[in-house]
């Protein structure tokens, strides 16, 4: 599934990376400290954090995820949107708990 339908479904804000919203998911990465994610993020998941530094991007890009959702709200400061949109890595944010967020994501067969 693209992340433009994901956004679409989950009613997600997206925040940076626009150019990117056509890569398709396969599959979901929830954690916060930086190190474990760049080992576990497989190309092309879905990353949920609530980090929201310029380091998100790096991530991101280095593993190939297809996007990251920020969950509880949580906004990306202006240098990481700055990167993501510069990369193409779509940030996603809302609401919802990390949690809340993966439960959906599974609902949609992610």
């Amino acid at each position: 599934m693209k992340i433009k339908e994901i956004a679409e479904k989950l009613e997600l804000k997206v925040t940076a990376g626009a150019a990117g919203m056509e890569k398709q998911a396969k599959g979901c990465y929830i954690g916060d400290l930086m190190s474990l994610a760049m080992a576990k993020i497989e190309e092309g998941s879905i990353w949920i954090t609530i980090q929201t530094n310029l380091n998100v991007v790096a991530v991101a890009a280095l593993t190939e995820a297809s996007c990251v959702i920020l969950a509880d709200g949580f906004l990306p400061d202006e240098n990481t949107a700055v990167k993501a949109n510069a990369e193409g890595i779509p940030i996603l944010s809302s609401e919802a708990s990390a949690y809340t967020l993966a439960k959906k994501l599974g609902e949609l067969g992610i």
